[in-house]
């Protein structure tokens, strides 16, 4: 039931942000999107398995934004991104 309503929020959260966020700022909406709910994801593991939830949240935005950067750097460099 957590992983299902993990990825039901997961999946609703862009939606909504996709209906809402003008569409000139759209793609800042989502990557901000993103990385907010990185941070909560950590802190959310972080109190599940017992540590600190200030440094886990701040570890798992960082490492998922660098993920989405470099991503986004392969996709710019064979010609796939937006």
């Amino acid at each position: 039931m957590a992983s299902a309503g993990s990825f039901a929020v997961g999946a609703a959260m862009p939606l909504a942000v996709v209906l809402l966020a003008p569409e000139q700022s759209l793609l800042y909406w989502i990557v901000a999107t993103a990385i907010v709910f990185l941070a909560l994801l950590g802190a959310a593991a972080a109190a599940v398995g017992g540590t600190p939830l200030f440094k886990s949240a701040l570890r798992v935005a960082f490492w998922g934004t660098f993920a989405m950067a470099v991503t986004a750097g392969v996709g710019a460099m064979f010609g796939t991104a937006v």
